[in-house]
């Protein structure tokens, strides 16, 4: 009797890792506990053969794919404002030059998820998945330095009203960005420097291959830059009801203006606030009690909402200001001349 074949899929009960198979450590296809399917040979008496020469086939995880299309939105948004900004002269003032760091790190991070989602499925190395991790960490952490800079120059805008159009708050906005893109470029680089878990899986936090403690470093940072946001806008709300006040005073206003200005005011940053902790808050805590043993349905349930503050950020810090809207309108339609001139604005107009 002629020796029967049968083909078995053995199907992995958990979605694809956050970063490429060789970099979690699976086992190889012999194995019983590897997180993806392999086909395995078994003849008529039910001993096993092992296929090494068998492609393993490529199965797509939805929530990377929701990723991808989302770094690809995050990426076209954010380079239409990279570009506004370069396009003119007249986005040199520092509130402009922040609201450019801010696109430059949603933009590179926008490119890191979609790279990191083609080298995973088509180009699989850990090297390449160290640099895109890299990348990815130096944009998130950019893009929170730079909100945090953008709120310090708003508080300065109107706590130093008088002095602040003048050359130190030139030089104060160019120290701003070199600290924070040189503290993000440098931490991003210690993933590839060899601070990762791939030598060591115990040690992983539940973004692989970053190290545990390498995430609550971060996880703490963020907190407290939240914190020093939170008061920043505190007293941002102060200044702006004591400015209306005043205002109102002076020119004989109702009380029921001055109200509205306010209010106006405080919606607005509510909603900076607001976006920025529903965005960052459920992933930075999760850092804190996940690790490596987590299923990695909890890392994408509360990564995917932090890379939409990306996808917003253009929307409040950019696309709301009128000189952008104007340059949108010239590029775009060429209803307007490139040579009208700007109206000043103050960052907290921004």
């Amino acid at each position: 009797m002629g020796t029967q074949w049968v083909l078995v899929w053995v199907v992995g009960a958990e979605g694809l890792p956050l970063v490429s198979p060789s970099m979690m450590g699976e086992k190889p296809p012999n194995s019983s506990e590897g997180h993806r399917g392999w086909l395995v040979a078994r003849n008529s008496s039910g001993s096993s053969l092992d296929l090494e020469s068998v492609v393993q086939p490529l199965t797509l995880n939805p929530w990377d794919v929701v990723l991808c299309v989302s770094g690809t939105i995050i990426s076209c948004e954010n380079a239409i404002v990279v570009v506004v900004i370069f396009y003119s002269l007249a986005f040199r003032a520092p509130m402009f030059l922040l609201i450019g760091s801010l696109a430059t790190a949603d933009l590179l991070a926008g490119l890191g998820l979609i790279l990191h989602f083609a080298f995973v499925y088509f180009i699989p190395s850990e090297v390449i998945s160290l640099l895109t991790m890299g990348l990815l960490v130096t944009s998130f952490i950019a893009s929170i330095s730079s909100l945090l800079a953008i709120t310090i120059d708003r508080y300065l805008s109107l706590y130093n009203a008088l002095t602040y159009y003048s050359e130190r708050t030139v030089t104060r906005t160019y120290l701003m960005l070199i600290l924070t893109w040189g503290a993000s470029i440098c931490y991003g680089l210690l993933p590839i420097m060899g601070w990762n878990c791939l030598k060591e899986p115990s040690a992983c936090s539940v973004v692989k291959p970053l190290m545990k403690n390498h995430l609550i470093i971060l996880s703490v940072s963020f907190f407290m830059v939240f914190a020093v946001m939170l008061q920043l806008y505190l007293q941002i709300c102060r200044l702006v009801r004591h400015h209306a006040h005043q205002i109102a005073i002076q020119r004989h206003f109702l009380a029921t203006s001055c109200y509205v200005t306010t209010r106006k005011g405080l919606a607005t940053l509510a909603i900076i606030l607001g976006t920025f902790a529903l965005c960052w808050l459920p992933f930075a805590i999760y850092c804190l009690l996940g690790d490596h043993s987590y299923p990695t349905l909890y890392t994408y349930a509360t990564l995917l909402p932090a890379t939409y503050n990306s996808m917003i950020n253009p929307i409040i810090y950019a696309f709301r200001n009128q000189e952008i809207q104007r340059v949108l309108w010239t590029v775009c339609c060429g209803c307007l001349s490139s040579t009208v001139p700007f109206c000043s604005c103050s960052p907290s107009d921004v």
